[in-house]
């Protein structure tokens, strides 16, 4: 018993930390062990994620969501308390997208797609100054996230999902929208 505690907790030690085209945004493959009894992940661990993938913040705020299919949700940004989002999917599958909204950025307007599954495991950082947004391809999904400052309905903004400046290629083409996020504002019309 000791030794297979000491194989898991070595173990744990990696991470894969995929880089985007988008500086600070990364993808997050956590170390998986498995046999046919189950699985063990560990999710979040500050001083890994500081140090392996590079978030530096700490966070204040867990949220969940559950989607059927089709319904995208998003993008959605606050503006003064911009909020850092550590995301993944613990049932289904979604195609998730960050589009960076920091004026002044070398990549401002551009965007990162992808799929996040309860099969891959795999998170998405969004760091602050981002647009963020899913659109749910399995039957339904749940979509974890932690939040870098807490959710302020009177500073939340959402940016046009079909924007045709940014051009995101989303894997569906007739969402199923809140009312809120059917009237999203375009990249030249954000405060």
């Amino acid at each position: 018993m000791a030794v297979i505690l000491v194989v898991w907790l070595t173990g744990l030690n990696s991470m894969r930390v995929i880089k985007t085209n988008i500086d600070g945004v990364v993808i997050i493959e956590p170390r998986v062990f498995g046999d046919e009894r189950g699985y063990f992940l560990e999710t979040f661990s500050r001083e890994r994620y500081r140090k392996e993938a590079g978030i530096m913040h700490d966070f204040v705020q867990d949220n969940q969501s559950w989607s059927r299919r089709s319904v995208l949700r998003g993008l959605h940004f606050q503006k003064e308390k911009p909020q850092g989002k550590l995301v993944q999917v613990t049932s289904g599958e979604v195609y998730d997208v960050a589009v960076d909204i920091r004026k002044g950025s070398d990549s401002y307007g551009q965007w990162v797609g992808v799929h996040l599954s309860d099969e891959n495991k795999r998170q998405l950082w969004v760091p602050p100054g981002f647009a963020h947004g899913f659109v749910t391809l399995s039957e339904s999904a749940r979509f974890d996230y932690k939040c870098t400052d807490y959710y302020n309905p009177g500073d939340e903004y959402c940016l046009r999902w079909d924007d045709p400046t940014i051009n995101i290629d989303w894997p569906i083409k007739f969402p199923l929208l809140s009312e809120k996020d059917a009237r999203g504002l375009l990249l030249e019309e954000l405060p």
